[in-house]
């Protein structure tokens, strides 16, 4: 090396920071291309006692100048930290693999048991991935508690090689008596896309002891977003859970929502920039009623979350105590939607609370008329089994579809009949066999539900005998799909406002053609003892905010906007 080189290396050595077990090079700037520019680092190394945590982060090695540290670190059996990030600045991607393998390596013969591996920051690809594979594999790995690998551009493929060596180092550890138990996960800006993710869920099911999942910026949709909350539900003791820009549409945050269900000790949710959309956020809306109790920040940023479904959440977080940060920024509010939802806050106690809107996107203005979205929904599973704790994913619930009147393949023939079109005549002629009408209907399939609610509402008349058979049948049916869970209540009360132009929707639900009979049977419901005030009152802000679309209904709306108001001030 120059002499001026020498100097520079010796200065900045001198900054080297040593204490507590800790000997730390972090930010130094040290370019160390060979074994001779990294020989008074390696001499530190070798010559410190009880060295417990490596700072590296913020320099830059070469293959060489690692084999030296490597060789320095074969006698470090004590070493547990490894902070190791922003490593190998200007480095050509083929020597990140070798480097990180003879440090790898280097820990394997040392008999270390590490608890902390920090490589963010190190652009490696699945090639860096497969140079730490066999450590991650290893004994060494079987102690770990915390595994940080952000904005490394994994992909897809070092996704895979990730998720495999977890499981290998699992059921090592476990035959040995000693499973392993990762706490930490980070590997936010890797592009795992849905394989890497779904690929990367089989090892935090096997382990179900995560308490933090830090997986923001990696290009997932539903299919990887439903095998993540497939895993997160295996995870009870998880307290932060940011998936923040990547995209869940209904077909992700259904299954989210249900699997949040199961988390008691749950802190911190980001979902921001993900695409949940209001159908989502009333989903977790029901969650945050039911469960939840130590949620302190919440983040359903630029979601393209409407007004109505925003103050279904903030009326969710009313009795969240530990509530500090509610996140609705970015959304489609419009001004007035904006001031509604401060004003609803301030009405809680809890204005402080709620983040700034400053970037709200503004009003969609045409929700109830403007459609069903069908991006993201390239395939034809419905994701509403999600909605019934007792269905797994991709189950099966013995339901037919026989085009717009899905029937239950044991139903009578009267009954096929009745449902295919739909008469009062043919209702009243049912008598005894209207009890099994009830059958027809599950919470765990809302948007049949809705379909057989709204076609029987529509028959609906002053006529005596008529009426009573309807509002009897309306009757039992919603005592059945609203005796369940809160998710389960909202997810058919959403698909039910979609069905109604009261709620813009995804997928293949079909706006129905209403009649005022529709809303008197529900203005007759919503009094009833079986129908909750919180469900009322999810109803009531829709109408009251999208109530236009139900103009056509004439009195019959302002008949159950009344009763709504009511039920919700009992």
């Amino acid at each position: 090396m120059a002499s001026d080189d020498i100097a520079q290396l010796a200065d900045a050595l001198s900054k080297t920071h040593v204490g507590d077990g800790e000997l730390s090079y972090k930010g130094l700037g040290l370019k160390l291309d060979n074994a001779e520019s990294a020989e008074q680092l390696a001499r530190d190394i070798k010559q410190y006692q009880g060295l417990r945590a490596l700072r590296l982060e913020g320099n830059t090695l070469g293959v060489e100048a690692a084999q030296a540290i490597a060789k320095a670190l074969e006698n470090k059996d004590m070493l547990q930290r490894c902070y190791w990030s922003d490593m190998f600045t200007g480095r050509l991607r083929s020597e990140i693999p070798p480097a990180l393998r003879s440090m790898g390596s280097a820990i394997l013969s040392a008999g270390a048991r590490l608890t902390e591996l920090d490589l963010s920051d190190n652009a490696f690809g699945p090639d860096g991935v497969k140079g730490i594979e066999q450590l991650l594999k290893s004994p060494s790995c079987h102690t770990m508690r915390e595994l940080k690998l952000n904005n490394c551009g994994m992909g897809i493929g070092g996704g895979k090689i990730l998720a495999e060596a977890l499981i290998e180092c699992h059921r090592q550890s476990s035959s040995l008596g000693a499973p392993l138990r990762l706490r930490v996960f980070i590997a936010g800006r890797n592009r795992l896309e849905n394989e890497g993710a779904s690929a990367l869920a089989k090892a935090f099911q096997l382990m179900g002891s995560l308490e933090e999942i830090h997986m923001p910026q990696n290009g997932i949709n539903y299919s990887g977003v439903m095998a993540l909350a497939s895993a997160i539900r295996h995870n009870p003791e998880l307290r932060v859970l940011n998936l923040n820009d990547n995209t869940f549409t209904k077909k992700g945050s259904l299954p989210m929502a249900q699997a949040l269900r199961h988390l008691r000790n749950i802190q911190v949710i980001n979902f921001g920039d993900c695409l949940v959309r209001s159908e989502g956020a009333v989903a977790l809306a029901a969650v945050l009623r039911e469960g939840l109790p130590i949620l302190k920040e919440l983040n359903l940023s630029f979601g393209e979350i409407t007004e109505a479904a925003a103050l279904v959440v903030a009326q969710a977080v009313a009795d969240k105590a530990d509530m500090e940060k509610l996140d609705l920024n970015g959304n489609c509010l419009g001004e007035e939607g904006c001031e509604a939802l401060r004003e609803a806050m301030e009405n809680m106690n809890k204005g402080d609370v709620l983040e700034s809107l400053s970037d709200d996107e503004g009003d969609e203005g045409d929700e109830d008329d403007s459609g069903n979205d069908d991006d993201d929904d390239n395939d034809d599973d419905d994701v509403s089994d999600d909605c019934n704790e007792e269905n797994e994913e991709g189950s099966e619930n013995g339901i037919t579809t026989n085009g717009n009147s899905p029937v239950s393949p044991n139903s009578p023939a009267e009954i096929t009949s009745f449902l295919s079109c739909p008469s009062a005549e043919q209702l009243l002629q049912l008598g005894q066999l209207r009890t099994h009408l009830q059958q027809e209907v599950d919470a765990s399939e809302p948007q049949k539900a809705a379909d057989v609610i709204l076609k029987i509402g529509s028959l609906y008349s002053e006529d005596p005998e008529t009426k009573a058979a309807v509002l009897d049948t309306i009757d039992a049916m919603l005592k059945k799909l609203l005796s369940g869970s809160t998710l389960q209540s909202y997810c058919f009360l959403s698909t039910l406002l979609v069905m109604m132009g009261l709620l813009k929707g995804e997928g293949k639900t079909k706006k129905a053609l209403l009649v005022p009979g529709q809303l008197l049977c529900l203005e007759h419901a919503v009094q009833q003892e079986y129908f909750p005030k919180h469900d009322a009152s999810l109803l009531h802000i829709f109408l009251s905010r999208n109530g236009g679309v139900l103009k056509s209904c004439g009195s019959a709306r302002e008949r159950l906007s009344s009763a709504l108001e009511r039920r919700c001030q009992d």
